[in-house]
């Protein structure tokens, strides 16, 4: 009887992989600034630095090789692998926050030649699945409004929206003339508007405006703690002698407050502005407050401004803001 030979063909091995870090950073890091290269800023652009450094530097490779689940660099993830190039690639991003263990699913990115194929759908889910069995409680990314296709990949496997921001930076120049004399403590021309440093009794107002426009469910990732804005004595202590860099902005209409202008500035956010109003409050109030805020820090190239989307947009430009993006922040819960 005539035998037949079948050639045994080894299986293709499988494109999706863990990260490596010994190897993959350098080109993880390629991958993002190609796919991304039109809305990173100064920040994303050093993080990516920091990546291609860390490659090349051993002691952090054995140091992060031990602690590849807490450190808030993108270590962990999944790659899709193609002939040992990397074109596609979802990072994971632990953080514990009080009781909370969560995920952040950051730098979704496919090589624009091998999009529409499901690759980034299923390194979305890879990473899910991974940090569920990790213990995450929450997991979270964010999403650029004007990408419908991945916000209905996101939507399907499981994520609901929770904030939607807008990040505005300061263009360059002087502020509006609108506002005369120093501004710490300037008589704006607008009738019965003045902008002058936060007054005791209004701390409520501010506190209350501060937590809605900058909600705790989201505070994990920015990390603010309103509380040390607090008028009271050790929060003034803590302010004179650790964070005395601080400084605030108050608009008042008629003697009542309208708008506040907060900086804070800290490793990650120097040059960040944060905003307490209602949510259709006195635009002309927001306005002098943010220019009396780029008055005083004018030495900063460029400051930034977090803020809900669609919310006083018209008063933040007119400050000489220009808006830079806007973000769905989206969350799922710890089962699918």
């Amino acid at each position: 009887m005539a035998s037949i030979t079948v050639s045994a063909q080894r299986p293709p091995p499988n494109p999706l992989r863990p990260l490596n870090i010994l190897h993959d950073l350098p080109q993880v890091a390629d991958l993002i600034e190609l796919c991304f290269s039109s809305t990173i800023d100064d920040e994303g652009q050093s993080y990516l630095d920091q990546m291609r450094r860390a490659s090349r530097d051993n002691e952090f490779l054995r140091w992060a090789g031990r602690v590849v689940d807490t450190t808030s660099m993108p270590l962990s993830g999944f790659v899709w692998d193609v002939d040992g190039r990397i074109i596609g690639n979802a990072s994971l991003v632990y953080q514990n926050f009080g009781s909370r263990k969560i995920a952040m699913i950051a730098n979704v990115a496919t090589h624009p030649d091998y999009r529409r194929r499901g690759i980034g759908r299923a390194l979305t889910e890879s990473a899910m699945n991974h940090a569920r069995r990790k213990g995450a409680r929450e997991l979270w990314l964010h999403v650029r409004d004007d990408n419908p296709t991945a916000i209905r990949i996101y939507e399907e496997l499981g994520f609901r929206e929770r904030g939607r921001r807008t990040t505005y930076y300061s263009r360059p120049g002087a502020p509006a003339a609108s506002l005369l004399g120093h501004a710490s403590a300037a008589q704006s021309s607008r009738q019965r508007l003045a902008v002058v440093q936060p007054r005791n009794r209004d701390w409520p107002a501010q506190r209350a405006w501060l937590y809605r426009t900058h909600p705790t469910e989201l505070s994990w990732y920015s990390h603010w703690d309103w509380e040390k804005l607090s008028p009271d004595l050790w929060n003034w202590i803590y302010r004179t002698f650790v964070e005395f860099n601080t400084r605030q902005w108050a608009a008042l209409r008629g003697g009542k407050l309208a708008a506040t202008v907060s900086w804070i500035p800290t490793m990650h956010a120097a040059n960040m502005l944060w905003i307490g109003t209602e949510p259709n409050g006195d635009a002309e109030a927001l306005q002098a407050a943010l220019e009396a805020a780029r008055f005083e820090l004018s030495h900063y190239r460029r400051l930034t401004v977090e803020h809900p989307a669609g919310e006083m947009t018209q008063a933040i430009e007119s400050a000489g803001f220009e808006a830079y993006r806007t973000l769905l922040w989206m969350r799922a819960g710890a089962t699918s």
